[in-house]
């Protein structure tokens, strides 16, 4: 505990909060050594004197899902606090007929919802006993789904108490990712793969959910938290319809190693926040 407490505290310290009070943020889920800098511009940008639940999307790594799945337990404990799942929120999801339970095993073994609760409790530590978490196992969902579940988390994205995490990486490039596009014009590798990266990414924030899915059906960049961050789109577009004046910007951008050959591998992160004006 006191020493993740003091690592997230490194993090934190050394970036700037610009877009407080953050709605939404995008950040990555992969071990702290590797992300954990990176997600610290995202979650600076928490406001915990409002935030009083967070919803908490992310991609499911290890089991096949169509749809998206609830916890089925009340506690999430991590080496600082626990968090609470918000019971009658769920209760409000469950009634949708749109979610499935994920089991115990897949709730333990899933990585991409884990990496966010030290974060979380970390930005949120001031108000610990006022809020409580929503966390959604996204599938690998179809457009029209994306839709419907932005639609259904529209209603809540539009409350100011609340706080959307959205987990994750960019891409994942090598071999063992059996992805390896290389535009040779933009120099290295590494380049290759940032400048794929920020083309993604200047169009999540252009907030277009159906640029992002034609984006992604051109160059299949392999961004693991693609559906969350649909769903995000979907349901910020749902609101903007309604009148809502948002914007997104990316705070950060880092990859875990620079590839320079073939048998290289690295994966991308980026760390941005929504805010409505």
């Amino acid at each position: 505990g006191p020493q993740l407490n003091a690592q997230l505290e490194g993090w934190l310290s050394q970036v700037q909060s610009t877009k407080r009070p953050a709605r939404a943020i995008i950040a990555p889920h992969a071990g702290y050594t590797y992300c954990g800098s990176c997600a610290a511009h995202a979650y600076k940008q928490v406001d915990p004197n409002i935030t009083r639940k967070v919803f908490i999307l992310g991609p499911s790594h290890h089991v096949p899902l169509s749809r998206c799945a609830l916890s089925s337990v009340d506690i999430y404990r991590t080496p600082l606090y626990d968090l609470r799942i918000d019971q009658k929120i769920y209760g409000e999801l469950w009634k949708t007929g749109m979610f499935e339970r994920m089991s115990l095993q897949t709730d333990e073994d899933e990585h991409s919802i884990e990496m966010h609760l030290p974060y979380t409790a970390k930005a949120m530590e001031s108000h610990k006993d006022e809020f409580t978490i929503i966390p959604v196992l996204v599938g690998a969902l179809s457009e029209s789904k994306e839709q419907e579940f932005g639609k259904l988390f529209s209603k809540y994205l539009a409350d100011p108490s609340n706080l959307f995490v959205v987990s994750s990486d960019f891409c994942h490039w090598g071999q063992r990712f059996r992805y390896s596009y290389y535009d040779e014009s933009q120099g290295e590798i590494y380049r290759s793969i940032e400048h794929l990266d920020k083309m993604g990414m200047s169009i999540i924030e252009q907030l277009d959910p159906v640029s992002f899915s034609n984006y992604l059906k051109k160059y299949h960049n392999t961004i693991c938290g693609r559906h969350p961050i649909g769903v995000l789109l979907n349901a910020i577009n749902e609101l903007q319809k309604n009148g809502m004046n948002m914007s997104f910007s990316f705070l950060n951008y880092a990859q875990s190693s620079q590839c320079r050959n073939w048998q290289d591998s690295s994966v991308s992160y980026a760390a941005g926040a929504l805010m409505v004006h």
